[in-house]
């Protein structure tokens, strides 16, 4: 097991562990639950860690994790149905209509 970096809350955490485990990368969340210590535990040993099952996947999950926080950012208004969409969406989450191209 390798520990590949920390993350600043456990639903980031939870999101990029997921997002290696989908890019086949196993992966697993160490202290979620350390939060509650803050305070009596310096704050870097409280945060949550993602950890990579084989250190050979190091690399590119670094690189993966990078290009996830590179994603555009955009706001478009739904086609189909008026929604206004904002972020990294490019499907409407109210009926489910593609980004215009």
């Amino acid at each position: 097991m390798l520990r590949l970096t920390q993350a600043p809350d456990i639903a980031t955490a939870m999101l990029w562990s997921d997002l290696l485990r989908e890019a086949g990368m196993p992966a697993s969340v160490q202290r979620q639950h350390l939060g509650a210590a803050a305070g009596h535990l310096p704050p870097g040993e409280c945060l949550p860690e993602i950890w990579l099952a084989h250190a050979e996947h190091a690399d590119p999950a670094r690189a993966l994790l990078r290009d996830y926080e590179r994603l555009p950012q955009r706001q478009w208004v739904c086609r189909a149905c008026g929604e206004s969409i904002e972020g990294g969406f490019e499907q409407c989450w109210n009926c489910g209509a593609l980004m215009p191209r």
